[in-house]
């Protein structure tokens, strides 16, 4: 019963994934060992779009199931030594440890467009949705969790604003031009430029 419970209060009663109080540990953990280590850490809040109308068309239990199915989809795109959550609603914040290149989180930004945007069985239904994530960088955007939890969720606005669908590296409110990325054209951002990088995904995929 003492286990059962204290899982309870550092989870997600819906999708079993780690809460607010236990995500925000992990990314302290995580620019801990970044610090120690000489590594970047990522935090990527992602949105859905379009979760609204299926929830109140269809009602609310398939909108509890189209969130289990993205919650797993999720998990699936990220390493183990990375952290889902659930914040509420239909809000996930992602957590990347101890990664080389800032880069590396439009990488997995991608991946987890592309992956939340397949059709979702469920109850005879094949739903569709999409999402908008926001990305911030430890150190360059933020030294603690809340910050970098703050301009995440700023970024994520900004992916909102230019289309939907798209991932946002978080930019100050000084800085113009966007960092951004859709996952149906190439991809060119300011994190990257002059390294020749470049990412080419197909349609046919999303």
């Amino acid at each position: 019963m003492a286990v059962q419970m204290a899982h309870s209060a550092h989870h997600d009663f819906l999708t079993g994934l780690p809460n607010r109080v236990l995500f925000n540990d992990r990314v302290n953990q995580s620019i801990f060992l970044a610090w120690r280590h000489l590594k970047k850490v990522a935090v990527l809040f992602l949105d859905l779009d379009g979760f609204k109308h299926i929830n109140d068309s269809l009602g609310h239990p398939i909108g509890d199931k189209l969130l289990q199915s993205i919650a797993k989809c999720l998990v699936d795109c990220v390493r183990s030594s990375d952290t889902i959550s659930r914040q509420g609603g239909d809000e996930f914040v992602v957590l990347l440890s101890e990664m080389e290149h800032s880069e590396d989180a439009a990488i997995s930004a991608i991946k987890m467009l592309q992956a939340v945007a397949e059709a979702h069985s469920i109850d005879q239904h094949d739903l569709h949705v999409t999402a908008s994530i926001g990305v911030s960088v430890y150190p360059d955007d933020g030294l603690d969790a809340e910050t970098l939890i703050k301009n995440a969720d700023t970024a994520m606005y900004q992916a909102k604003e230019n289309g939907r669908h798209s991932y946002q590296f978080f930019r100050p409110a000084r800085m113009s031009g966007p960092w951004s990325g859709n996952p149906s054209r190439r991809i060119y951002g300011a994190p990257w430029s002059g390294r020749n990088y470049r990412c080419i995904t197909s349609r046919k995929s999303i």
